[in-house]
């Protein structure tokens, strides 16, 4: 999916391949954002949502995932970036966002926006760039 992705490691959006339960495990005990999350909840958010997975080519296990709420025509955010702990340095967190960013080039998007607390060079080597206009944005909800 990538020209970005090191020897040895498939990007997929294919839902078939997503290892649900480690996705729920990585985001609900792991990550800073998403800590406590119900497995109900991460369902629904993955239902709802494109859905990408890093993997192991040759053993087919997932070492990464990413999921992207949008319209497909004028908007997206970009969540739930996460790269197994063991599998960290490698560059597959570049790679796994550039290839999100390819699969929704098509779309012809306005913005993508994400949050970030510590990943902000990694986004940026995709051409994520802090708000030109911060106050004109609002958000509702748990800040």
């Amino acid at each position: 999916m990538t020209s970005d992705l090191p020897v040895g490691y498939d990007i997929s959006a294919d839902p078939a391949r997503l290892d649900r339960a480690v996705i729920h495990r990585w985001l609900s005990e792991d990550s800073y954002w998403a800590l406590g999350r119900s497995r109900e909840k991460q369902d629904a958010a993955m239902a709802n949502s494109l859905n990408f997975g890093v993997y192991e080519r040759a053993t087919g296990v997932q070492l990464g995932y990413a999921r992207v709420v949008t319209d497909q025509a004028t908007f997206a955010w970009l969540c739930d970036v996460y790269i197994d702990r063991g599998s960290r340095g490698k560059g597959l967190g570049r790679a796994l966002v550039s290839a999100v960013c390819d699969h929704l080039a098509p779309y012809g998007l306005r913005r993508v926006l994400l949050a970030t607390a510590d990943a902000h060079t990694v986004y940026a080597k995709a051409g994520f760039t802090p708000l030109e206009k911060p106050e004109k944005w609002m958000a509702r909800g748990a800040q």
